[in-house]
This record gives structure tokens, sequence and C-alpha cells, in this order.
């Protein structure tokens, strides 16, 4: 596959995510936004690895660690949204204002 059509994948990704994480107002929207620019980025690293350098894995390594972090961010997020959602019934992001009781 040329590089050309990874990268317009890549930067079609990230800026429907992007696009997402700013226009959403609910918080799992906005996690799932956040996932895809981590896949945008994950899909750049491997690109550019395999390119540049086809005989080292940095960039696959690189990708790795972007997934171990996003799964963590995805379970504690969930965590937070749920708790979120038990206490205020909703889980609009304008609408969660924490500091009010």
């Amino acid at each position: 596959m040329m590089l050309e059509h990874v990268l317009i994948l890549s930067a079609y990704l990230f800026s429907v995510g992007l696009y997402g994480l700013i226009t959403s107002r609910n918080m799992v929207r906005a996690l799932m936004c956040l996932e895809l620019i981590f896949n945008a980025v994950n899909i750049n690293f491997v690109t550019f690895s395999d390119f540049f350098d086809c005989r080292q894995l940095k960039g696959a390594l690189f990708s790795i660690f972007i997934i171990a972090i996003a799964a963590a961010e995805a379970a504690i997020g969930l965590a937070i949204v749920a708790s979120i959602y038990r206490n205020r019934k909703s889980t609009r992001l304008n609408q969660s204002n924490l500091l009010k009781k």
C-alpha cells in the first residue's frame, strides 16, 4: 500500500475523531472519539516505521504502548462515566458539573 493512502486514512480518522471530540455532548462518545485519535496516531507510527526503517520495529512498539495506555484510559474513563451516571443520572458533558451539589 502506498504511503499517501495510509496517511490520508490516518488524517481522515484523526479529523473525524477531533470533530467528534469537539462537538460531542456525551461522555461515552467523547471517549470513543479520543480512541479514534489514538488509532490514527498508531497508524502513522506503524506506517512511518515501515516506510523509513523496515528492519526495526520502533513504530510497532510505540503503537503497542499507545494501545495499552488507551485500554487503561478506556477502563478508567468508563468507570468514571458509570460513577457520574449513577450519581447524576446523565452522561451529558454540559450537565455534569461536579462542583455543584
